[in-house]
Order: structure tokens, then C-alpha cells, then sequence
């Protein structure tokens, strides 16, 4: 399956608290995006492996993916090693995606500076024709970078008013992560103690930027360009 986007995560809920509202409106203008967990996040201090794989593919679904993949490396044992980043490589050449997000190179957690790490090697490693020649090499996709628990350099945004609702819904079904379950063995964490509240005023915050009510950012390494800046119809000489 060729696929338009490619989104990478440390664990499963890292995309979606990123660019779940990017992803829904990409999907539902018709382009093919997939998601891929680096790891099985079973380092997690609530629930367990299975559950958290069947709460990806439930917020997977509502966003409207088409396809969800798990690499199985290592949770909090992302060390950019050469296996590593061949497993990431291999995922992108098999979906040779036109863009690729990875997790902003900076942030309190280690494993999403990792993945951010290891997805920009893969990317550059991609279209490398003597390297893993086993598989078809491809041309290396734009790469953007999303947003988890910290933000940084914002250099798009992208307004997500529309499908802020979807995004909530996804963000909903990781129910082990973001909620206290009365009977379970539920530890105290950043992410169940108000954390898509405040996940939901950084997104408010962001848009206020450019007075949207919901935006999602992004950071890009290699500048865009533009052949005019202007909107609307070119004013005539």
C-alpha cells in the first residue's frame, strides 16, 4: 500500500495527542495515512500490551487510517542503534510515504526524543540505493515534526477546529492511559491527571496565534518555499 503519510510514534497515543485533528482532515479529504508505534509501550505504568493495541486501532479507526503498524522495538530502549533504525528505514520504503511526521526533537520524555532521532535517520536513509538493497529504495519524504508534551520552534499550523471533535474521541479511547479505573491496579500519572485538558488549552493557545479557535503545529528542518506572498487574486499592474 502506498501511502500519502506516514506518522511515527514512540508509543500508541503520542500521534494522536500531537496531530489526531491533522490526521482526520487529511484522511477525510481523501489521502491515505498510516500510523506506526515504535514500540509496544510496555514499560507503561497502566494497562498492558494488549490493551494498549486495541486502543490504537479504536482511535486509529475514528481518524480514519488506513493502516496501523507496530515495530515492537523496545520501550525506554530507543538507542538509535543500526537494527533500530533499519526497522524504521524498512516501514518507510514499504509505505514510501510523500511526508513522514516523527515527534519534535525535544521533549521530557526520552523515548520521543528517540523515535524523533531514529525517523530522521531512517528518512535520510531511505533513499540510500546501497543500503539494505534487499528493498527498493525511495525517494526520502518531506519530514515534519509534531508536538507531545512540550512545545518548541512552531513553523506551520494547522487549523483542527473542524475535527477537534474527532480528536477528542481518539484521544478518549485510551482509556488505560488517561483515565483512574475504579477495581484496577491504577497508578497515579501525568497523563490521568487532567492531561488532555491541558493537551486541549495548548491547542486553544496555539490557535489563538492566529485567531482559530483549535490548531495543531509543526516543525520543519528544511525551509519551504513560496514563489509570492500574497493571498487572494495578484493585484494587476
Amino acid at each position: 500500500m502506498k501511502l500519502d503519510i506516514l506518522v511515527f510514534g514512540a508509543h500508541a497515543d503520542d500521534a494522536e495527542i500531537g496531530m489526531a485533528g491533522t490526521i482526520a482532515k487529511h484522511t477525510a479529504a481523501g489521502l491515505k495515512v498510516g500510523l506506526c508505534d515504535l514500540t509496544a509501550a510496555e514499560m507503561s505504568s497502566n494497562g498492558t500490551v494488549e490493551r494498549r493495541k486495541e486502543e490504537a486501532q479504536q482511535a486509529a479507526d475514528i481518524l480514519g487510517a488506513a493502516v496501523r503498524t507496530n515495530l515492537g522495538l523496545p520501550d525506554r530502549g530507543l538507542n538509535g542503534s543500526p537494527e533500530q533504525i533499519a526497522a524504521v528505514t524498512a516501514e518507510i520504503r514499504r509505505f514510501a510515504p510523500d511526508i513522514v511526521f516523527a515527534p519534535y526533537w525535544e521533549d521530557r520524555h526520552p523515548d520521543h526524543m528517540a523515535c524523533s532521532k531514529l525517523v530522521e535517520e531512517a528518512v535520510f536513509n531511505a533513499k540510500l540505493r546501497k543500503y539494505m538493497p534487499d528493498k527498493l529504495a525511495v525517494p526520502a519524504p518531506q519530514l515534519y515534526f509534531y508536538f507531545i508534551n512540550d512545545t518548541g520552534r512552531t513553523d506551520l499550523l494547522v487549523d483542527v477546529t473542524g475535527e477537534y471533535a474527532l480528536k477528542e474521541q481518539a484521544l478518549s479511547c485510551y482509556i488505560s492511559q488517561f483515565q483512574k479505573i475504579d477495581g484496577e491496579d491504577t497508578v497515579s500519572t501525568p497523563l490521568n491527571e487532567g492531561y488532555i485538558e491541558r493537551v486541549r488549552a495548548r491547542d486553544m493557545l496555539l490557535g489563538q496565534r492566529r485567531l482559530i479557535p483549535y490548531a495543531e503545529a509543526f516543525a520543519t528542518k528544511i525551509p519551504h518555499t513560496v514563489d509570492l506572498f500574497v493571498t487572494g487574486t495578484a493585484r494587476k499592474k
